[in-house]
């Protein structure tokens, strides 16, 4: 019984110092396997990935000015939404709702840009790059074409196969819905109030459509909004019930509005911000010290905002073999 004791601990203390040996090495192999988020991902597999999506934002936002306000809304409606991993881009099939048709989406438009840098991207290295990082870099550009600053951000994010329409109103906040909503909101992602309140400083650029504030104008004028803008608010929005496919928008900011700027805040510190959510941050004592030091300091502003975009841009998102590489960005490939 000495000697099969003493056999069965030989074999034991063997299998121990194997197990010992080769545990370091699997977690090193899954390291290498799946790295997560990086900088610069694709410098082995694609290194002209994120030249060619900076070369194809700069001549889309050459021949089409707007296009960089829909690639910074890209990137909240996508991100906000449970996991950064490109599924507002995916259409609707006979299952599933898309995204981009929900309430919340109203007004996203010109994907076809983000399909055309894809394809820019696929001619250099098919298969390769997603289209989740397609949309974060396509944003963190457009940023920059707006005047905003240049955020350093990691990529190696892979595309989701389903669409999320039946969560979005969980986790995107309405324009109209309270303060605190919308704090616990991003709260929940990681974003903190200073953060919230420069994300919502991209309302210094595009604008607003006419069926998202006549509830301030009509039957009667909000009286806390500056009497100065009203009059031009009602001859942007004549209507008080807007046809939603009528080309009946006010600018968010009259002042700068094609550039990313602190002058949002100045504006809704003097009554002139269009939405709801953009009064209760002057109101609110939560935001309003932000608020005041953002509109005296656009570098504050910038700092805070590229804090937010890149805590935005990490929101769990798919890496190693999870998720896919789609083929085209607004449909999942099809099963193998």
């Amino acid at each position: 019984m000495g000697s099969k004791a003493l056999f069965l601990f030989a074999i034991l203390s063997f299998f121990s110092v194997v197990s010992l040996m080769i545990s370091p090495a699997s977690a090193e192999n899954e390291q290498i396997t799946n790295p997560g988020l990086v900088m610069n991902f694709y410098k082995d597999s694609c290194p002209q990935a994120e030249d060619i999506i900076q070369e194809q934002v700069k001549l889309l936002y050459k021949r089409h000015k707007n296009t960089a306000f829909s690639w910074l809304r890209n990137i909240f409606h996508d991100c906000a939404v449970q996991s950064c991993d490109a599924s507002l881009l995916l259409d609707s099939t006979r299952r599933s709702l898309s995204e981009k048709e929900t309430d919340r989406s109203f007004g996203l438009r010109n994907f076809r840009y983000l399909d055309s840098i894809k394809e820019a991207v696929e001619r250099e290295c098919p298969g390769v790059v997603s289209c989740s990082d397609i949309l974060v870099l396509s944003a963190r550009d457009g940023i920059v074409a707006l005047g905003g600053p240049y955020i350093p951000l990691k990529t190696g994010r892979r595309d989701g196969r389903k669409s999320r329409a039946e969560v979005v109103e969980q986790y995107l906040p309405d324009h109209n819905e309270s303060m605190s909503v919308v704090l616990d909101r991003f709260a929940a992602i990681g974003i903190d109030t200073a953060g919230v309140v420069a994300l919502l400083g991209a309302h210094s650029v595009g604008r607003t459509h006419c069926v998202k504030l006549v509830h301030r104008l009509y039957p009667e004028v909000d009286p806390e909004l500056n009497p100065d803008h009203v009059e031009h608010m009602l001859h942007k929005c004549p209507d008080p019930i807007p046809d939603p496919k009528a080309v009946q928008y006010v600018r968010n900011d009259r002042g700068t509005p094609m550039k990313l700027d602190n002058n949002y805040y100045r504006n809704i510190l003097e009554h002139k911000g269009l939405l709801i959510v953009d009064h209760q941050l002057v109101t609110d004592k939560r935001t309003k010290p932000f608020v005041k030091k953002m509109a005296k300091r656009e570098d504050f502003f910038f700092k805070e905002f590229a804090r937010a975009i890149t805590i935005l841009s990490e929101n769990n998102p798919l890496t190693g073999n999870n998720g896919e590489i789609r083929k085209q960005c607004n449909v999942a490939n099809k099963n193998p």
